[in-house]
């Protein structure tokens, strides 16, 4: 049965299409798996780059990037503590954010494995002819 929810988010037909674009970028921001993973290790707590670096598996300087661009976008703020940046997240929406997704994911896991739209650029994940 198709559950249908109202918000008071703002409706996209009534919404600039200036606006849909950084809400876009957004979502950009948590698509790339090692951002979700560093998101996601900082949610249970303030982290070190090292720490980060040690829990993906990453270079210092890429993981710098990603915490970089998570921070530019507002997911986690830094902190300097010395010679070390602190990462954590201020932000309650963000953990919101975060389970909703992860709530959406396991209720449409089947049609979001199925869908070749999102990851044409695997062969396997091709549009079929």
């Amino acid at each position: 049965m198709t559950q249908h929810f109202t918000t008071n988010a703002p409706v996209a037909d009534t919404v600039a299409c200036s606006h849909l674009d950084t809400v876009a970028k957004s979502f950009r921001a948590l698509g790339d798996p090692t951002r979700l993973k560093l998101l996601e290790f900082i949610l249970r707590g303030e982290r070190t780059v090292a720490e980060c670096v040690a829990h993906v598996g990453l270079s210092q300087p890429r993981v710098s990037v990603h915490l970089s661009c998570l921070a530019d976008c507002g997911y986690v703020t830094a902190r300097r503590d010395g010679r070390k940046y602190r990462y954590r997240v201020d932000d309650p929406r963000v953990v919101d954010l975060i389970a909703a997704a992860h709530a959406l994911t396991a209720d449409n896991a089947t049609a979001l494995n199925h869908c070749w739209r999102i990851d044409s650029g695997d062969p396997a994940r091709r549009e079929p002819r």
